[in-house]
């Protein structure tokens, strides 16, 4: 899949979540693309898969692509970023969530930060 092909999907979902919830996140996102499904995520958060990437059905660099693309859209839309943590569901001790592979923070503060649009005063009241 071409870049430009991944930024206009990217594109459209992330104005549709922003007007239907009005936030974006990365899982949302993947989801609404068809590259996670929401078993595979449930997996993963009951602590069956040990990192989200594993269960995405493409590869890294587009996964990486679509997060930086999502952050320039982010940008372009003035979304204020905001940190999510993702701990484990089910029994037991709650911890937190691995996203990447290879676990560094960059990458990982990537998966969490979801996008949220900020309300004017002057339409809060809609």
């Amino acid at each position: 899949m071409k870049r430009k092909k991944i930024e206009k999907r990217v594109y459209g979902h992330g104005h549709t979540f922003i007007h239907q919830k009005g936030y974006v996140s990365p899982i949302d996102l993947f989801l609404a693309m068809g590259w996670l499904t929401e078993q595979k995520v449930e997996q993963w958060r009951f602590g069956k898969v040990p990192y989200l990437e594993r269960v995405t059905s493409v590869n890294l660099a587009k996964l990486n692509v679509a997060l930086k693309l999502l952050r320039k859209f982010a940008r372009e839309q003035e979304l204020k970023p905001s940190i999510t943590v993702y701990k484990s569901w089910g029994k037991g001790k709650k911890r937190l969530l691995q996203f990447s592979k290879s676990g560094q923070l960059h990458m990982e503060k990537l998966y969490v930060t979801h996008y949220v649009r900020i309300q004017n005063k002057t339409h809060e009241k809609s």
